[in-house]
């Protein structure tokens, strides 16, 4: 058996990813709740966010609090870049089948791929770890990142906020009756195109954070969007497409699956996790906490 400490270290790395995955597809679940469209496209906002909180730090450097300004200004670039996306190509795809939803914001993913090494190049990029969050800790005998560890609570934080929001908010009332019944809400006098619109903005902004956040710890490189759009997908398709908390759920089992699966199962540590959705689909296919669609 290993060390109490090594699995410690490695339940902690899993949850640290779990994180970022959360941030990421919980963007991805919300468009699909509410527009009821499969957005494969929202790994390119991810890898946009990403490429563009580098290219921000470059142009502002690395001073104290520079870091979170190009973060914040790479979310919001990608959610102003959502915003047009929706109006412009998204709006035509609502009550379309979803295999042409797929295939449109694949055909998507190919052209921003194209734009992103246009702009970047193919060679890795890399951004420094912000001022402050440099250093580490140890706990249990394990090395904790600073970074990580803001992370770690960055993540639940963003979950309750939205919660809250949803459940208590005017605005969150809207966007839960426009999942359920669009017409409906139009006919009580909602702009539906309007909250939409917010909808899948708010969405790409939570993608593009996700990329932004990620590049202190992880290198920036075309086909990046798709490796995670993958793994997005998993979590949702775990904890069930259209709910929050089900996301929240599928990427704390994601990434305890897949770094124990490292730990143990080396070379079977992907498979473990395709299983493990494969085993969901069969049992529950709608998600853990997923509900059906009528």
């Amino acid at each position: 058996m290993p060390d109490p400490s090594f699995i410690f270290a490695q339940s902690l790395s899993g949850l640290t990813a779990a994180m970022y995955l959360f941030l990421i597809a919980s963007g991805l679940s919300l468009i699909f709740g509410v527009l009821r469209v499969l957005n494969f496209a929202h790994g390119s906002f991810y890898m946009l966010g990403a490429y563009g909180a580098y290219q921000l730090v470059q142009w502002l450097g690395t001073g104290h609090g520079r870091f979170w300004w190009a973060t914040l200004g790479a979310a919001l670039g990608v959610a102003i870049l959502g915003g047009l996306v929706e109006r412009l190509l998204f709006r035509y795809l609502y009550g379309k089948e979803e295999l042409y939803q797929l295939l449109f914001t694949y055909a998507l993913v190919l052209i921003l791929s194209d734009v992103a090494k246009i702009f970047w190049g193919t060679q890795q990029k890399s951004v420094s770890r912000p001022p402050g969050l440099t250093g580490s800790f140890s706990l249990f005998g394990t090395t904790v990142p600073y970074y990580n560890l803001f992370i770690l609570l960055l993540s639940p934080a963003i979950a309750l906020g939205f919660w809250f929001v949803l459940r208590r908010t005017r605005a969150g009332r809207f966007i839960r009756a426009a999942a359920l019944d669009r017409e409906t809400l139009g006919a009580l006098g909602v702009n539906v195109d309007r909250l939409y619109l917010g909808v899948f903005m708010l969405g790409s902004f939570l993608g593009g954070l996700g990329g932004a956040l990620v590049t202190p710890v992880k290198s920036i490189v075309p086909g990046m969007d798709t490796e995670m759009i993958v793994e997005a997908f998993i979590v949702v398709v775990i904890g069930g497409l259209g709910s929050f908390w089900g996301t929240f759920l599928g990427a704390l089992i994601y990434g305890q699956v897949l770094s124990f699966g490292i730990l143990f199962v080396p070379r079977f540590s992907i498979f473990s996790v395709f299983a493990l959705m494969a085993a969901v689909l069969i049992i529950r296919p709608w998600g853990l906490l997923g509900k059906p669609l009528k």
